[in-house]
């Protein structure tokens, strides 16, 4: 037998090596990403509660807005907008209304004694310049009636191009005519005659 032969059972070694103690450092990197990390969290959790707080304003800020709007009595208040409405299409109304009266008075002024008219009629021709056209038919008892006649409706600033046509002696010995003129449109505008009457 060997005579080297070691028969202890105790060892030269220890049976658990001692593990060395490391200390690992928390990197730069890591230290940003949990700032971050908890700064999302507080901003996520702070506007939580802000859309909490907004949602319950909206709320009572509706609730308050229906109460004023039940003070004011809704009926009364359509029937003040029914009103309003009225009085803009009346207005409305008015703006573009005529008033053919006084072309009667200027036919009034300017008609001569041995001049009568037997027909009249007029049209509003709308667009971007409105037209008032008057067309006319009478009798004068001669042509220097009408000669005359038509230098006094020269003369006046509201009738505008008078033109006589159609000239024909009747069984009377008179002459027919017709005639036909443009009228300025604020002479016939009602709000001024009503101004004007006032």
């Amino acid at each position: 037998m060997d005579s080297n032969f070691q028969t202890s059972f105790i060892p030269k070694k220890p049976i658990v090596e001692k593990r060395a103690t490391s200390t690992h450092s928390i990197g730069f990197f890591t230290v940003i990403s949990i700032f971050i990390l908890f700064t999302v969290l507080l901003a996520s959790l702070a506007l939580f509660f802000y859309k909490t707080v907004l949602t319950k304003n909206i709320a009572q800020m509706e609730k308050d807005l229906n109460l004023a709007k039940n003070r004011f009595e809704p009926s009364k208040i359509k029937e003040l907008q029914v009103l309003d409405k009225r009085i803009n299409s009346s207005n409305e109304i008015l703006t573009h209304h005529i008033a053919v009266t006084p072309i009667f008075q200027a036919l009034q002024l300017l008609t001569m004694k041995t001049v009568r008219y037997t027909k009249f009629d007029y049209s509003l021709e709308d667009g971007k310049d409105p037209k008032i056209i008057v067309k006319m038919s009478g009798q004068a008892l001669g042509y220097s009636s009408i000669a005359l006649q038509s230098d006094l409706f020269a003369k006046n600033k509201n009738l505008i191009d008078p033109v006589f046509s159609n000239l024909s002696l009747d069984d009377k010995g008179n002459i027919l005519f017709d005639l036909e003129f443009l009228v300025d449109p604020s002479f016939v505008d009602y709000k001024q005659t009503l101004l004007a009457q006032s």
